[in-house]
């Protein structure tokens, strides 16, 4: 079973519990689902109305930690930790594995030093045992450890839950490269017509190429034709050439010696 289809039965399984309960029993479902090591999506869970009206009421900390988990980063809990419920060690992990997923959304090269300050590594060795154990194996990133370089390059990352406003902005950039798209499939359809003309006028210009050397075969083979009877004729015409065998049956004549005077 892949990471997806994993993800989206905790999240149902999830939306069963909140849709049942309500106030502060709320509040170790949400615990239980921001510690899942397998779940890392939490908006469905969010939009279910009984979680929603937790806003304003005195379990509100517990809203905010799941928006928390849906959008922000271990940063942004070290900013706010006054104001949310303490993390279980399961949260603090998943936390940074979500934190690895929002630098790899608009970086693809994570330089160590990067990746060591916002997740509180304080070496490089522990910061590739947490990309490669807790992150990679978990499926929710591929990429690079290069020590040379000392960064992270990229492949793949999951998807996070969309923030607020941040809806739109993705809508403008499908429409941009939809645009993009388009204007590339015009540029594509235009170079394979001018292919098909190009390739009509080379097999025209082929097929005159042989009609010409066909024409100059016949020709020639016409004038060869024409030559050889000519030949034919000088031979067979009475007079013409004299057959050897006739010639050597002539008496040759004796040359008469006249005395000197």
């Amino acid at each position: 079973m892949d990471i997806e289809q994993i993800q989206a039965e905790l999240i149902d399984d999830f939306i069963k519990q909140a849709s049942a309960l309500r106030g502060s029993a709320l509040a170790p479902v949400i615990v239980e689902a921001t510690s899942h090591q397998s779940l890392f999506a939490f908006s469905e869970i969010l939009a279910v109305p009984n979680v929603a009206e937790l806003g304003g009421t005195e379990n509100s900390a517990y809203l905010d930690m799941l928006r928390l988990f849906a959008h922000g980063t271990w940063s942004d809990y070290k900013s706010n930790a006054g104001l949310l419920p303490q993390l279980v060690p399961d949260q603090v992990l998943k936390l940074k594995q979500l934190t690895v997923l929002t630098l790899a959304e608009t970086n693809k090269v994570l330089p160590y030093d990067q990746l060591m300050q916002e997740l509180d590594v304080i070496n490089v060795r522990e910061l590739e045992d947490f990309l490669i154990n807790e992150c990679m194996y978990a499926g929710i990133v591929r990429g690079k450890l290069d020590q040379l370089k000392r960064c992270f390059e990229v492949q793949f990352a999951a998807g996070r839950d969309l923030r607020p406003g941040q809806l739109g902005s993705m809508i403008q950039t499908l429409s941009n490269w939809l645009g993009t798209s388009d204007n590339l499939l015009l540029s594509i359809q235009e170079k394979i017509k001018w292919a098909d003309t190009m390739n009509e006028l080379d097999k025209k210009h082929r097929k005159d190429v042989e009609d010409k050397v066909e024409e100059v075969k016949k020709s020639l083979s016409q004038k060869a034709d024409v030559d050889l009877r000519a030949h034919e004729e000088i031979y067979s015409e009475p007079g013409g050439v004299m057959d050897y065998e006739e010639d050597r049956s002539r008496p040759k004549r004796c040359r008469r010696r006249h005395p000197i005077s």
